[in-house]
C-alpha cells in the first residue's frame, strides 16, 4: 500500500498508526509557513509557499531539512498532521518528495 496522509486526532481511543511519522508543528517536518487569516494567508497559501520553498530552498532563510533528507527519512512512511484530509496539507508535498512523485 502506498504511503498516505493521516489526520491526527485527540479523540478518546484514537492511536497514531504504527510507523507513521508526525509532521505537524513543532516537529522538524512542520510547515514553516503559517496560516494567518488577517494577512490573507490561508491553508492553500501555506501549502503553495511550502512547495515553492522546497523547489528553491535559497528563496527563504529557513532551517529546514533538504529534499535528500526528506527522501531518506520519510520515504515509504505514512505522514500524520492535524490538517483535515479534505483539504491541502504540507504533508502531501512531503509525501510527493519522499516517494519520488514530485
Amino acid at each position: 500500500m502506498a504511503p498516505r496522509r493521516i489526520q491526527l486526532r485527540r479523540a478518546a481511543g484514537w492511536r497514531k498508526p504504527e510507523g507513521a511519522v508526525v509532521v505537524a508543528r513543532p516537529t522538524r517536518w512542520g510547515n514553516p509557513f503559517r496560516i494567518e487569516p488577517k494577512l490573507g494567508h490561508d491553508r492553500d497559501w501555506a501549502v503553495a509557499s511550502f512547495r515553492a520553498f522546497l523547489a528553491d530552498p535559497e528563496s527563504a532563510d529557513l532551517d529546514y531539512p533538504s529534499r535528500d533528507e526528506i527522501r531518506a527519512e520519510l520515504a515509504g512512511k505514512d505522514l500524520a498532521c492535524w490538517c483535515p484530509l479534505s483539504g491541502p496539507c504540507h504533508a502531501d508535498v512531503l509525501l510527493e518528495i519522499a516517494n519520488g512523485t514530485d
